[in-house]
């Protein structure tokens, strides 16, 4: 057994001896050439050990990416759990990435302006970026923060929304010694409680809504039910400015329908809905053929007063309230006299549009007596969204000239953008023979009518060129408006420099068109939804009473 293992153990060490492999070249090679095969075999075996786990460690990464690309695809918080302000089927959110990031970049702009708003104007009416102080423009009634509620809760700024509403609850008082518009007063104050209310169910954005609509009623004690413009909140004692000649301005006596109406229907309370209907009722008994109406309206008489026919500035919503108070009682025999009144105001309207040299851009120009006027506010682009909106009402041949119209104009109003510099509109315009349009007042002060019309219009009808220039509307306002503590207009659309003025319905409208047009069209849906002029929606209700205005019969 011994000499066994000795044998064994000897014959072993003589192959790990060098001197016996020097002696046998053969042999030497073999091994060379194992010795070479396993360096290779053990090599390649840590070479793919490390580029499996460089691979693991890429695909790691790449699956975080996804992760954080998922987040930003998923629909805002708005979309998926605010579901009384959507249709409740969420089957159609947008799988586009790009909409979805446009829609988060419109959102990062309105967090952007909102708290500047809260770090230098909390309460007061608006913000003034540049000085980063307050001012209160409208008597100090928190316009912005008013004007924002919806636009926060749309987006789901939740947060923020609440801290709104605690100003509101414990702060906003609206017994000032202060001369208001009834016009501004209602579209940005009541129209923004009532829209808060109707999307959130609180009760408190009602009763503050009331409790300002009493304050304004007695601007509607005239002898013809025309309104007074301006009221004191205080002493209720209403009267017109100076300036009017003691007349009443169309647009001011016309755009309280939706926001009263609506107010009696929560309230339960008829006397809202029978002071703004009976202004209707009034203009309607001497409604011209043409269904155009000058600016001026006397309250004493109740007729009109020879001016400027318009749809631009004070002359713009009057038109727009007819089509939507018809839209707000959806569409019933109880609101088809306003359907009557609108569709006659658009014989009229197809009367002042005109075409320019050489481009064939359509505007409506303005008039004075029998004389046109060559000239289109850039507030009369809200006008392509509303015909557009109403075309539908109409027979199949009206309604496709109607909305070819509304695409027309549209596409004059974005070019109102494109002509300038600083690729933002200027307050007006004006077209002469051979001349497309020029600038006339060149500010730009934040307005939404444009976007307003181009979101109708993508909504209508699908076409996404609306998105796009919307898009490039957006970039505009982000390269030219955007400044440290907020946004600001342009003094002069041409240089570029700015103002000090951050305006309510920037982020009342002008935000909250461009959010709307990058999200699903189920967000605050048109089959149940009518927007103010201020841009805050409106719940539809269906109307089966009969409102004064169907007695009366069309001149």
């Amino acid at each position: 057994m011994a000499r066994t293992r000795s044998s064994s153990s000897s014959t072993t060490w003589r192959y790990v001896n060098p001197a016996y492999y020097l002696k046998r070249p053969k042999r030497l090679a073999l091994l060379f050439m194992a010795f070479v095969s396993v360096s290779f075999f053990v090599w390649d075996r840590q070479t793919l050990v490390r580029e499996h786990e460089d691979e693991l460690f890429k695909l790691k990464e790449e699956l975080l990416q996804l992760q954080n690309q998922l987040e930003e695809l998923k629909p805002d918080d708005n979309i998926v759990n605010k579901i009384n302000t959507t249709s409740k089927n969420l089957d159609d959110l947008p799988i586009d990435p790009i909409e979805n990031q446009r829609r988060l970049k419109v959102k990062d702009a309105m967090v952007h302006a909102w708290t500047s708003y809260e770090k230098y104007a909390w309460g007061h009416d608006e913000l003034q970026p540049q000085s980063k102080n307050g001012v209160d423009s409208f008597g100090g009634l928190g316009a912005t923060l008013i004007d924002s509620l919806d636009t926060l809760y749309i987006m789901g700024l939740d947060e923020e929304f609440q801290r709104a509403k605690e100003w509101i609850t414990n702060s906003l008082d609206f017994n000032k010694n202060y001369d208001a518009s009834v016009f501004e007063t209602t579209i940005r104050v009541v129209g923004g409680l009532l829209s808060a209310y109707d999307l959130s169910g609180e009760h408190v954005f009602l009763e503050k809504a009331k409790d300002i609509a009493d304050r304004l009623l007695p601007a509607w004690d005239t002898p013809s039910g025309i309104p007074y413009n301006i009221i004191n909140l205080v002493n209720g004692n209403p009267h017109n400015p100076g300036w009017t000649g003691g007349d009443s301005i169309l647009a001011d006596s016309g755009t309280e329908q939706l926001e009263f109406i609506a107010l009696s229907q929560r309230t339960g309370d008829p006397k809202y809905q029978q002071k703004v209907e009976n202004v209707i009722r009034e203009l309607n008994k001497t409604f011209p053929a043409d269904g155009l109406l000058p600016i001026y309206i006397n309250p004493h008489k109740g007729t009109t007063s020879y001016s400027t026919i318009t749809f631009g500035a004070m002359g713009d919503s009057f038109y727009e309230y007819l089509l939507k108070v018809w839209i707000q009682g959806n569409k019933t025999a109880a609101v088809k006299p306003y359907r009557d009144m609108w569709e006659t105001s658009m014989k009229g309207l197809l009367t002042l549009v005109r075409r320019t040299e050489p481009s064939s851009f359509a505007y409506i120009s303005e008039k004075i007596g029998s004389s046109l006027i060559d000239k289109m506010d850039e507030l009369a682009c809200f006008a392509p969204g509303m015909i557009a909106l109403g075309s539908s009402g109409y027979g199949p041949d009206e309604s496709s000239k109607f909305l070819n119209l509304a695409e027309e104009l549209a596409w004059t109003c974005y070019n109102f953008y494109q002509s300038t510099p600083t690729k933002l509109a200027g307050e007006n315009y004006f077209f002469h023979s051979g001349q497309d349009m020029s600038v006339g007042t060149s500010w730009n002060i934040l307005r939404p009518e444009t976007v307003e019309s181009l979101f109708y219009l993508w909504r209508l009808t699908g076409n996404k060129t609306y998105q796009e220039w919307g898009w490039d509307i957006f970039q505009a306002f982000e390269k030219n408006s955007r400044v440290e503590s907020g946004y600001v207009g342009l003094k002069d659309v041409n240089t570029g420099v700015k103002d000090n003025m951050m305006q309510s319905f920037f982020l009342a409208e002008t935000l909250k068109y461009l959010y709307l047009l990058f999200s699903p069209p189920s967000v605050i849906s048109l089959d149940e939804w009518v927007f103010n002029t201020e841009a805050h929606p409106l719940r539809i209700v269906t109307r089966v009473d009969s409102p004064e205005v169907s007695n009366s019969k069309q001149g």
